[in-house]
């Protein structure tokens, strides 16, 4: 028994520095998250959101998308924009210019981006409709996060407010020499919610005053994409369009 008791503590008493390793190499680990954390909240929105831009190949997550509007004459007028509509889903990008929003519920229905064209699937009409990426791809809350390597060259980033726990930065697109109608974009104003260096939400807001809030969730970056990923091939027996 004098044996056992002895190996016993010989064990622990080899065991102790190795725990002490292990305790500073957490307590590191610890420290160096929490540090990067707070570096990036520290960071201004327009900041953090040109590095999730420059530093995101790829990602996916999740999503739910909703359609306010400000309450009518006859309804409360104390309880703020009303939820029009409301979807939700999983999306996933690669850089440059390929998405799909995939929403879920309340209907089943794809928006995909492939690089060349935009495409947009309903399930319930079996309808598949092809349309050249271009200002249609350019005008879709995806695109705006997702489609471009530098968001300097189409929008001037000002900083926003903090609210809801997020550093939201304003996206105001820069004019285009020569160009119509402007930049053709149906928002008056695009902004865009970061924290911890993430896109948590984007905000549009149209001429009409009508408020399109997307909010994203368990996001992440990075992630490996097979080849195929953003191909879609219409089923048999779907109706087809294509639109120039």
């Amino acid at each position: 028994m004098a044996v056992i008791a002895k190996s016993s503590i010989v064990l622990q008493n080899k065991a102790a520095p190795l725990r002490r390793i292990f305790s500073a190499v957490a307590l590191g680990l610890t420290v160096l998250l929490s540090s990067s954390l707070v570096f990036a909240q520290s960071e201004s929105g327009a900041e953090q959101l040109r590095q999730f831009v420059r530093n995101s190949k790829t990602a996916e997550g999740e999503f739910v998308q909703q359609q306010l509007r400000a309450p009518k004459a006859n309804e409360p007028q104390d309880k703020g924009l009303k939820v029009v509509r409301q979807t939700q889903g999983r999306f996933v990008f690669q850089r440059p210019g390929r998405f799909i929003w995939d929403t879920q519920k309340p209907y089943e229905q794809k928006l995909i981006a492939d690089g060349k064209q935009l495409i947009m699937w309903d399930k319930d009409l079996n309808q598949a409709t092809f349309r050249p990426a271009g200002q249609a791809l350019a005008s879709t809350p995806a695109a705006i996060l997702f489609g471009e390597t530098s968001l300097d060259q189409h929008f001037d980033l000002l900083e926003g407010e903090d609210r809801l726990g997020m550093k939201w930065v304003a996206l105001v697109p820069k004019k285009i020499p020569n160009a119509k109608n402007g930049n053709d974009l149906p928002y008056t104003k695009i902004s865009v919610g970061m924290a911890n260096g993430l896109p948590k939400a984007l905000e549009l807001i149209d001429g009409l005053g009508s408020v399109v809030l997307v909010t994203l969730d368990k996001i992440q970056l990075n992630v490996n994409l097979p080849a195929n990923r953003f191909t879609f091939v219409p089923p048999a027996g779907a109706e087809v369009l294509r639109l120039n």
